[in-house]
């Protein structure tokens, strides 16, 4: 009886048990471990020094602090900023400084998450980083540049990890198949779709592993096929992290595409977008972005096809609206471009940003009063829709004494082309008109 109230630890995720023992063990990030690479470096040099890893979920952030360790056989302190606070840092400290008293050992303090930090908490590690006490490793997803503080980063060497390939995925795989207790067989599909699956990330290749070996345990099958894994595997959400980076590349590869007139390349980072768990919305209003600030008038339709979509969209909801998205994204990418409405909002913003408070001429003011008619507000004006063409040729609508400039400069593609030629024509009658003058 007693037996059933014997505590039992629970087995350890396949992810632990293949952690690597050491750094010939690490699969990826050849670019920082590969010979004569930082990392790789680091590591021979036989002294340790603060640094920030910085990549997504999954390529081996605390291995690589645990390795560090290992190879300098330090003292390995881990907090995480999403369960700590000063307290848990203060804690730590205090182990690495009795740790130096009683055995002499440096202390390898790793902070995982450590944009989750606000700056008074990240502001407490840098008396002890300065003293030496201890070599401070940050883990974390977001960008350090805006997430650390620029003390700490000052003080810290960033190396930038990668998502896994492919190729390392497959060895990964293979690895955890060699240690699975029963001789599991992939096919190419299979095995296709699980690296596929685990986007670039090693824990979530293990752990899917693991569900598949229950799996085929369940139906006394050793031969894995794409329907199993289908059947098994529940897909996660591919990268993006929102508010992230990768959110922000992503976004940023859209508008790209949009504006380097690929309906391809607009598809599918609009539906990498969807699938990764962005608001559709959102995804809309980027559109509504790109028509106003890439085509503009070259093609005034694309904006109330970007508008449309949205309305769309918030009528059908998903996944009916997403197409709606989808069209306008595919309208968009083949639209003619034109920035020159965007460039000539951003010249004249400049402009009166730098210029002086000019008066309104008086001809253009209105006159409601006789005060403001004896003042002589309004006189001279000239009405456009009494002129020939309903043009007052050679009018000057800027402030007195102002020379005025040329802010919209109308490209030769789409509508613009015609715009352009009307310009050029109404310049050439202003031209005339001052020289009669």
């Amino acid at each position: 009886m007693n037996e059933l109230f014997k505590r039992r630890d629970p087995a350890a995720p396949l992810a632990d048990l293949l952690r690597p023992k050491s750094l010939d063990e690490v699969v990826g990030q050849s670019h920082l471990l590969g010979p004569g690479k930082p990392l790789r470096l680091a590591f021979e040099s036989g002294k340790p020094h603060s640094m920030i890893l910085w990549g997504p979920p999954g390529v081996g952030k605390t291995t690589l602090a645990r390795l560090m360790a290992r190879a300098f056989d330090a003292e390995f302190i881990a907090i995480s900023a999403v369960f700590s606070g000063v307290k848990e840092i203060r804690d730590a400290v205090q182990r690495a400084e009795l740790m130096l008293q009683q055995s002499g050992r440096h202390t390898i303090l790793f902070v995982d998450e450590v944009h989750r930090f606000n700056k008074a908490q990240q502001d407490a590690f840098l008396p002890y980083v300065e003293r030496g006490l201890v070599t401070f490793v940050g883990a974390t997803t977001e960008n350090p540049s805006f997430e650390v503080i620029s003390a700490l980063l000052s003080r810290a060497a960033v190396y930038v990890l990668q998502p896994l390939a492919d190729p390392d995925l497959a060895v990964l795989l293979a690895r955890a198949l060699r240690h699975s207790s029963e001789p599991l067989a992939l096919d190419e599909r299979a095995t296709e779709l699980i690296i596929g699956y685990a986007d670039g990330d090693a824990r979530r290749l293990l752990n899917m592993v693991e569900q598949i070996e229950i799996a085929a345990a369940t139906r006394g099958v050793l031969q894995i096929d794409e329907a199993l894994v289908r059947d098994t595997l529940t897909q996660g959400l591919k990268r993006f992290d929102k508010g992230g980076d990768q959110f922000y590349d992503q976004i940023s590869a859209l508008h790209k595409s949009v504006r380097g007139s690929s309906p391809d390349a607009t598809l599918y980072w609009m539906c990498r977008m969807l699938d990764g768990g962005a608001d559709p919305l959102y995804v809309g209003r980027r559109l509504v972005r790109a028509a106003i600030e890439d085509i503009g008038l070259a093609d005034p339709r694309a904006l109330r096809i970007a508008l449309d979509a949205c309305e769309t969209y918030e009528r059908l909801g998903s996944p009916e609206g997403e197409l709606a998205l989808a069209e306008a994204a595919i309208y968009l990418a083949i639209a003619p471009k034109s920035n020159a409405a965007y460039s000539a909002y951003s010249s004249a913003r400049a402009l009166i940003r730098d210029d002086k408070s000019r008066p309104v001429p008086e001809h253009l003011r209105n006159a409601p009063t006789r005060l403001m008619k004896d003042l002589g507000y309004g006189r001279d004006y000239r009405y456009a829709h009494d002129e020939p063409d309903a043009y007052a040729a050679g009018e000057n609508y800027f402030p007195d004494g102002m020379p005025p400039p040329r802010l919209y400069e109308p490209t030769e593609r789409g509508l613009e082309a015609k715009i352009k030629a009307r310009l050029d024509e109404l310049r050439a009658l202003d031209a005339r008109a001052r020289r009669k003058k």
